[in-house]
């Protein structure tokens, strides 16, 4: 009964949508595809980054059907790895994971994302479920507020306890990636060019950092690695995904980008290469918040 009841909205949600398709799914190129046949291809890769915009709750549906398809087929060789929560939280995440702790005890003490109940919940139960590993991939937000107010040299300042939690010191940061060129145009004026929006960047390089360091450092030869973080993470294969290739260039990569059109039809220009598939949903499709 569990089961069913964190799929109902998800299934509700197809209902909905009577005839009309509620997402569609396209190669980089803009060809349409299915979910098996993408499936087909994430299979074959090392790592996937599945790019989620946080609200969209026809791609938290998808993410389920995906960890289900991928477990049928890998088994106990799927890793599950989640930007929605923090390193410092591993702990008590396995603590639950193995059912140590209570379910009220893990949701209070892992300081969950305000909808962590109906978009996350359900990935995290199946792990539960099926015994597969959880991987909390982000650093603790206070180092990257570090970062962002008072600059990289910052985390000199912390404990080598601390610096356990994060990508190892000096982490890179190519300023001239062009995700992060955008973000420091959106400081606009001087600071595009300053101190600020350079910190900024920074702090936004150390979570992509941090998530790649730890997603290899709980990966092996042979597993499936489905990592779920926010599209910006890992869109035109930069973030996540150009850290991974710093530290393991031969790793096998599959990226998955969510996009909304107002037409479903086809893949516009805009949205093409920006992953391996892209997920397109309704720009009026239903949110979670």
């Amino acid at each position: 009964m569990k089961r069913l009841f964190t799929f109902l909205p998800f299934l509700f949600l197809l209902l909905a949508m009577k005839d009309k398709p509620a997402y569609r799914l396209f190669t980089s190129e803009g060809k349409a595809t299915d979910k098996d046949k993408m499936l087909q291809e994430l299979a074959k890769a090392d790592v996937i980054l599945f790019g989620e915009q946080h609200n969209d709750s026809v791609a938290h549906g998808l993410q389920l059907e995906v960890t289900r398809g991928l477990f049928k087929t890998q088994g106990n060789n799927l890793v599950l790895g989640m930007e929605m929560f923090e390193t410092d939280v591993q702990l008590v995440l396995d603590e639950y994971l193995s059912g140590k702790i209570p379910e009220r005890n893990f949701e209070a003490e892992s300081r969950p994302w305000p909808n962590y109940g109906s978009d996350y919940k359900p990935l995290v139960n199946f792990a539960k479920e099926n015994s597969l590993k959880v991987v909390a991939t982000n650093v603790p937000r206070r180092y990257a507020a570090a970062v962002a107010n008072f600059g990289v040299e910052s985390l000199q300042n912390f404990s080598p306890e601390a610096r356990k939690l994060m990508a190892p010191l000096p982490y890179a940061v190519d300023y001239e990636l062009p995700g992060y060129k955008n973000m420091l145009n959106m400081f606009g004026g001087s600071h595009s060019e300053g101190e600020k929006g350079r910190q900024m960047v920074a702090a936004q390089a150390l979570k992509d950092a941090t998530m790649a360091y730890f997603i290899l450092a709980n990966w092996q030869p042979g597993q499936k690695f489905l990592h779920f973080n926010g599209s910006y993470h890992s869109d035109n294969f930069e973030g996540i995904y150009w850290y991974l290739k710093q530290l393991k260039p031969d790793l096998k990569i599959a990226t998955i980008s969510n996009v909304t059109q107002k037409d479903l039809k086809k893949l516009e220009k805009e949205n093409r290469k920006k992953a391996d598939f892209v997920l397109v949903v309704p720009e009026n499709s239903p949110k979670s918040y």
